[in-house]
C-alpha cells in the first residue's frame, strides 16, 4: 500500500511537472529575490513535492509550488547569512602566527608539567580543580556536577592550588 501512495505520487508529481514547470520556470524568472538559478529552484521545489505525503490532495499546484518555492529561497538566504557571518568573523579574528620550535618546545613542557601536576589529584579534586580554574564554574555548580558538597569542592581545587603552587616552587 505505501508503494502504491508513492507510486500515485511519483505519476501526481510528474503530471504537475508536465503541466507547470514552464509556468514556474517563468514565475521564477521574474522574481529578483531568487538567489540561485530558476532551474534549480524549479528542481529543489519539485523535488520538494515528491517528498509530500500526499501530492494528489493539492487543490491549487501553482499556489502550492510558490510557497515552496518562497520557503527554498528564505532558507538558502538564511543558509547565506549564517555563511556571512561565519566568514566575516572568521576574518575578523587575528591571524594565526607560527611558532618556533623553541617555543613549541616550551609549550609542550609546560603542558606535560600541568598534565604531571594534575595526576597527584583524585579524579574529583582534578575535574574541580579544572571546572573552577579553566572553565571558571562557580562552585555551586561544580559540587552540582560532580555530586558533593560546595565545601568538598572548596577543599578539591584548595588541593589543586597547593599542588599547583608545590609544582612551580620546585621548578623556580
Amino acid at each position: 500500500m505505501i508503494s502504491l501512495a508513492t507510486d500515485q505520487n511519483k505519476s501526481a508529481v510528474d503530471g504537475l511537472f508536465r503541466s507547470h514547470h514552464g509556468w514556474l520556470m517563468r514565475w521564477l524568472d521574474r522574481q529578483r529575490w531568487t538567489a540561485s538559478s530558476s532551474e534549480d529552484l524549479a528542481s529543489d521545489v519539485f523535488v520538494a513535492l515528491l517528498g509530500m505525503p500526499c501530492v494528489t490532495a493539492i487543490r491549487e499546484p501553482r499556489a502550492m509550488m510558490m510557497t515552496v518555492a518562497r520557503r527554498l529561497i528564505c532558507d538558502a538566504r538564511r543558509r547565506d547569512d549564517v555563511r556571512r557571518s561565519y566568514e566575516t568573523e572568521l576574518a575578523a579574528l587575528p591571524e594565526a602566527r607560527e611558532i618556533s620550535a623553541e617555543e613549541r618546545l616550551i609549550v609542550v613542557q609546560t603542558l606535560q608539567a600541568i598534565d604531571k601536576m594534575l595526576a597527584g589529584l583524585s579524579d574529583k579534586a582534578r575535574r574541580a580543580f579544572l571546572l573552577s580554574q579553566v572553565e571558571g564554574m562557580a562552585y555551586a555548580d561544580i559540587a552540582t556536577e560532580l555530586g558533593v558538597s560546595v565545601s568538598m569542592v572548596r577543599k578539591y581545587v584548595a588541593q589543586g592550588l597547593r599542588t599547583a603552587y608545590l609544582a612551580t616552587a620546585h621548578q623556580g
